[in-house]
């Protein structure tokens, strides 16, 4: 199992699951990652926190520990 938090940078991962429940998961759907949506991940900062990524389109950046709820392949 590769989380999101695990992907290098310039790495372009498809998602497979999403794992935690509540208003945490509705607030990373809400954002455009679903199963089967393509990331490529652009930036992480220095001490790895947030993570860049492009999804559908447009520029997000993620908490670690939310890319870490991201299963991907």
């Amino acid at each position: 199992m590769k989380t999101l938090q695990q992907a290098g940078i310039g790495e372009t991962v498809t998602v497979k699951k999403l794992s935690g429940g509540g208003p945490v998961k509705r607030r990373i759907m809400d954002m455009g990652i679903t199963k089967g949506a393509t990331i490529y991940v652009r930036k992480v900062a220095p001490l790895g926190d947030p993570v860049e990524v492009t999804v559908r389109g447009y520029e997000l950046s993620l908490r670690k520990s939310d890319a870490g709820m991201i299963e991907v392949e």
